[in-house]
């Protein structure tokens, strides 16, 4: 139940107590009132009869020793004392007034109809009254109730947006109330968190620009030492230092918010290929020390990254940051999972998956998060790969999403179904049957369906490229 409810309710059922009790306080104030007037009127008209009887006046107005004489108001006049009471046991309610003068009893009664019509009819006003009550204070109760809602509900949206990364958000403080104070302690909060990370970037940044310039003198210099086996794992770690400060430098490019896509038209297939091709030749390169995954994940580089096309596609977007996203994705996939890695083009899809033991639940939970580690068979990393993966496709404007399928292994899957293009009016190509190439670079130029002028075709297309020996890419951690 939401809050809404609860306070509208809690106001309705505050407005029905109020009206119940007015209700009962009015009808009993009102009963006593007309008895107590009531009793008066009849005591007085007694206490004349019992003088004109005394005078040896017969009026007829008195009753003597009355046989239906109420049995309380016959015992309070055998003790001598005049009394009034109301008897209710029949159809109709009568009022009497007794008195003993001498050995006689001398009564008086009335009808009561009239007094209880009117009590009647003052209940049926006080229902009426009280569920018109209760109805406006349900109404009331709801427009309080939607009011504090939606300012709370816009509270929650824009907590929301900051803890999601954006760190302008801030909630519109009206008003002096809690809310009020709980928005400004909010809006202090995220100014204090987003001035904490943007020095962290800041630092972060600065220390990777300053170590460009030596990084690359130290690249240069490792290609000039003489062919050996400690040559050459000096230069392999200075490619990998290097490739850790250009995504350092990437990330804090994606974080200022300032990147935009250049878009182009292309065939999505092509684009998938162009960054298998990318991935598989140039692990050993690219790969850094930012990757993490899972326990139990196989080698670097094992076995093939199989394409398959599904339904190709034209779409509008950055060639080059979907290729960097596939790329990221390709290399995680082969350095913390376990073969086969297929990517699968389907209608604007692309599904990288893997036969490894799957993302870990913070990832799946809070989705990549940069230096956040969870060692795996791959080595441990700095979860940068994914960072960046998740930033280009905010560029791109393009859903990018993480899960462990039932059958096993981790699956990434890139949404681009936004930016796909209408189909051209004349086709290109013939139907596409099933191909396998094996080429590491290898990227056909025609293709069945996938020149710059098909369209989405319906089919299967295989593609595979082997990996590298080091099966890395652009610093793709499995992170946790």
């Amino acid at each position: 139940m939401g809050l809404r409810a609860k306070i509208g309710i809690a106001i309705a059922a505050t407005a029905a107590v109020v009206a119940v009790l007015v209700g009962v306080l009015v009808h009993h104030r009102t009963v006593n009132a007309q008895l107590d007037l009531a009793g008066h009127s009849i005591d007085s008209r007694l206490q004349t009869a019992v003088q004109d009887r005394a005078a040896g006046i017969d009026t007829g107005r008195g009753m003597i020793n009355p046989p239906d004489l109420p049995h309380p108001l016959k015992e309070l006049t055998e003790r001598g004392r005049r009394g009034v009471y109301l008897e209710e046991g029949g159809r109709t309610p009568y009022l009497w007034a007794a008195t003993r003068v001498g050995p006689d009893v001398i009564a008086l009664k009335r009808s009561y109809q009239r007094e209880a019509q009117t009590v009647a009819e003052l209940d049926r006003m006080l229902w009426v009254a009280g569920a018109a009550g209760t109805a406006l204070g349900c109404v009331v109760g709801l427009l309080v109730a939607h009011r504090l809602g939606r300012r709370l509900t816009r509270s929650a949206a824009t907590a929301q947006r900051i803890a999601e990364g954006d760190l302008g958000a801030r909630l519109a403080g009206t008003g002096n109330d809690e809310i009020a104070q709980l928005t400004a302690a909010v809006n202090t909060m995220a100014d204090a968190l987003a001035g904490r990370l943007k020095a962290e970037r800041d630092v972060t940044a600065n220390i990777a620009h300053e170590l460009r310039t030596p990084v690359a003198g130290l690249v240069a210099a490792a290609g000039l030492l003489p062919p050996s086996r400690p040559a050459e794992m000096v230069r392999e770690r200075a490619e990998r230092v290097r490739g850790l400060m250009e995504d350092v430098l990437e990330v804090a490019r994606l974080d200022a918010r300032t990147e935009e896509a250049d878009r182009e038209v292309r065939p999505l297939g092509e684009l998938v290929r162009r960054a298998v091709a990318g991935a598989a030749p140039g692990a050993a390169r690219a790969a850094g020390p930012d990757g993490d995954g899972p326990a139990g994940a196989g080698p670097d580089g094992d076995g093939p990254v199989r394409v398959r096309v599904a339904a190709d596609g034209l779409v509008e977007t950055d060639p080059r940051r979907v290729e960097r996203i596939l790329v990221n994705l390709i290399s995680n996939a082969r350095r913390h999972g376990a073969a086969p890695v297929t990517v699968e083009v389907d209608d604007g899809l692309i599904r990288v998956r893997d036969a490894g033991p799957g993302f870990p639940p913070a990832l799946l939970a809070h989705g990549p998060q940069r230096f956040r580690t969870g060692g795996g068979a791959g080595g441990a990393g700095l979860g940068l790969g994914l960072t960046i993966a998740a930033g280009q496709a905010r560029v791109l404007g393009a859903g990018l999403s993480f899960a462990n399928p039932p059958g096993g292994g981790a699956q990434a899957t890139v949404d681009l179904r936004a930016a796909r293009c209408p189909e051209p009016d004349e086709g290109a190509g013939t139907e596409p049957g099933e191909r396998t190439e094996t080429g590491p670079g290898e990227r056909p130029d025609t293709e069945p369906g996938t020149g710059p002028g098909a369209g989405s075709r319906r089919g299967s297309r295989e593609w595979s490229a082997e990996a590298g020996p080091d099966g890395g890419g652009s610093g793709g951690g499995r992170q946790g």
